[in-house]
């Protein structure tokens, strides 16, 4: 038989939630949408919707469950309100540095920049792998938050992560050729391994 919850310690709970998933939740709605108005109103609703569950019953699932319902409503904002902006039109995301050399906080903001530009061309199902990913989801948690399988996640993400590989930015960014039919320094098309 499950424990009631008294008022305070649903609040406690929630407020602990709160605390500890609503930054990754913003960074994964922004991620998603590119609007960080809109992020942070797909993560109210998902407290929201937080307040009406009973602690019991989400037990150690709260973090898959909140991605998921913030998921869910960030798909709905989308649908609604059919995101079709191109690239240029999306403003990058701010880095903020710590770092005390201004030359190397103004390449890395490039960077970073550059980097979220090509996560932002992939197809979505792979951007939400990449985004949980880079919130410290492991597989298993992303397939129940995008109620997939494992295996399925295992293939979104080697696929997301060689179409970034593949990338002109990433190929220039690396030093390598910027198209792939393009052979690697150092070897001539007609060479022949021995």
């Amino acid at each position: 038989m499950a424990t009631q919850t008294t008022p305070g310690q649903r609040r406690q709970w929630v407020i602990s939630a709160l605390e500890k998933y609503e930054v990754p939740l913003v960074r994964f709605a922004r991620r998603l949408l590119g609007d960080e108005d809109a992020a942070r109103d797909v993560v109210q609703h998902a407290f929201l919707r937080l307040c009406d569950q009973s602690p019991d019953e989400l037990a150690d699932r709260v973090g898959p469950w909140l991605f998921t319902v913030c998921r869910n409503r960030a798909v709905d904002w989308m649908r609604s309100h059919r995101r079709a902006a191109p690239l240029e039109d999306v403003a990058p995301q701010r880095c903020l540095s710590r770092e005390v050399d201004p030359a190397m906080a103004a390449e890395r903001h490039d960077l970073y920049c550059r980097l979220n530009q090509v996560v932002a061309q992939l197809p979505v199902t792979q951007r939400e792998v990449v985004a949980l990913w880079t919130e410290g989801c492991t597989y298993r948690e992303i397939a129940e938050i995008l109620e997939t399988s494992e295996g399925n996640v295992r293939v979104l993400m080697h696929r997301a992560l060689k179409s970034v590989r593949q990338h002109p930015t990433t190929r220039q960014l690396l030093g390598g050729p910027t198209r792939p039919d393009l052979p690697k320094p150092g070897r001539q098309p007609d060479e022949v391994r021995r």
